[in-house]
C-alpha cells in the first residue's frame, strides 16, 4: 500500500504579502518533509487538481464566491484584515479545494493507504459565506461534503493551533459529521469553547479541547483516549479527514502551544484507527515555522505509512491536565 501526496506548484504562486506569515516557503517545508519521509517509491506524487464549481456551490454562497471571483478578475485585493488575494490566488484556492475531493475519488480506487494534500492556502476558518483567517474556501468542508453526498460518516479531527471555526460553522448542525478541535486558548478566532457541542441534529457532533499555552503532548494523548474516541467510536465514521495544522508545535512564531513533530506522530496514529485503511485524508492548514513543518510532515507521512518515526522526542509533563479534567467533566455531565 502507498500514500497518495497531492500538490501542485501553482500554490506556490499565492503571495499575500511581504512578511506575511503564510508564505509559499511554507509549501516548500511540506515537500522537504516529503523528501524527509523516505517513504520512496511508497510515497506518490500526484498534481493537484482545481476543484467543480458546483463542489464548492455544495458548501459556499453563491453570492460569495460570486464575490471572491470579482477581486480576482481585478487582479486581488483585500479581504479581511490578514487575508489577502494575489493575482493568482483564486487559482491557488480553487486547487487546494480540489485536492480532497480529487483524493478521494483516488483512495476510493482501493490503492492507497492514505493522502495527504500539500496545498496552500489552507481552508478551516474559511465559512459558508466569509473568507477569513488566511483562508479563502473550506477545503476540509468541500471534501466533506462530497463524502456525505455519497452516503457517508465523516469524523474531522482539528489540531491546528487555532480553532477550526469554519469547518465547526458549517457542519455545525450536520448528525453525519463529527467534529474534533485540539486548539489553544484564548486564540484567533475566539471560537471553540468546550460548551459549543453542536446544535439540532447536530447536537452532541462537535466536540472542543481549548488547552493552554504550552500544552504537552501526553495532555492531546490523554483527551483523545479518555474523552474524544469513546464518542468517535459511538459515531462510528466512516471516512477520516485531518486538519493537520503544525503551528501547534512548540516552535511556532503565531502560537503558544507545546508540541514537538514526535506528538504528531503519537497523535496522528491514535486518530486514523478510527477508520479503516484507504478512508483516511490528511490536509495541511497552519503552520508557520519551516523546520517544525518540514519535521512535523515527514512524521505523520511516516505514520500514515504505518511505520511511525519521531524526528523529535514526544513532550510530556507540561500544561493541560486540568484542561484535560475540566472538559472530561462538562462531557461527563453532559453526555
Amino acid at each position: 500500500m502507498s500514500i497518495l501526496f497531492l500538490t501542485n506548484d501553482l500554490c506556490f504562486d499565492h503571495y499575500p504579502g511581504k512578511q506575511h506569515p503564510e508564505r509559499p516557503e511554507r509549501l516548500m517545508a511540506v515537500q522537504q518533509g516529503a523528501l524527509l519521509s523516505d517513504l520512496g517509491s511508497s510515497l506518490v506524487q500526484t498534481q493537484a487538481e482545481s476543484v467543480d464549481r458546483n463542489e464548492i456551490l455544495q458548501v459556499h454562497d453563491g453570492r460569495f464566491i460570486a464575490e471572491l471571483e470579482k477581486v480576482d478578475a481585478a487582479g486581488g485585493g483585500r479581504i479581511d484584515l490578514d487575508t489577502k488575494m494575489s493575482e493568482h490566488s483564486w487559482r491557488a484556492a480553487q486547487i487546494s479545494a480540489g485536492a480532497g475531493v480529487q483524493a478521494i475519488r483516488e483512495l476510493a480506487g482501493g490503492s492507497y493507504e492514505a493522502a495527504f494534500c500539500a496545498v496552500r492556502p489552507p481552508g478551516h476558518h474559511a465559512t459558508t459565506d466569509q473568507s477569513m483567517g488566511f483562508c479563502f474556501l473550506n477545503n476540509v468542508a468541500i471534501a466533506a461534503q462530497h463524502l456525505i453526498d455519497a452516503g457517508e460518516k465523516v469524523l474531522i479531527v482539528d489540531y491546528d493551533a487555532h480553532h477550526g471555526n469554519g469547518t465547526q460553522d458549517i457542519f455545525y448542525a450536520e448528525p453525519d459529521v463529527f467534529f474534533v478541535s485540539f486548539h489553544q486558548w484564548p486564540l484567533y478566532p475566539g471560537t471553540g469553547r468546550t460548551e459549543e457541542t453542536g446544535s439540532g441534529q447536530g447536537q452532541g457532533t462537535t466536540m472542543n479541547l481549548p488547552f493552554p499555552t504550552r500544552t504537552t503532548g501526553d495532555h492531546y494523548r490523554m483527551a483523545w483516549e479518555q474523552i474524544v474516541q469513546p464518542k468517535v467510536a459511538k459515531f462510528n465514521p466512516t471516512w477520516l479527514i485531518i486538519s493537520a495544522g503544525f503551528d501547534s508545535h512548540r516552535n511556532d512564531p503565531v502560537a503558544s502551544l507545546g508540541l514537538t513533530s514526535g506528538d504528531y506522530s503519537d497523535l496522528t496514529a491514535e486518530i486514523i484507527k478510527a477508520v479503516p485503511s484507504g478512508r483516511r485524508l490528511v490536509f495541511l492548514e497552519g503552520g508557520y515555522d519551516l523546520e517544525a513543518l518540514r519535521l512535523s510532515t515527514a512524521a505523520v507521512l511516516r505514520t500514515l505509512a504505518g511505520d511511525p518515526t519521531h524526528p523529535e522526542k514526544s513532550t510530556q509533563n507540561g500544561p493541560g491536565r486540568e484542561a484535560v479534567e475540566s472538559i472530561a467533566q462538562f462531557h461527563t455531565m453532559n453526555p
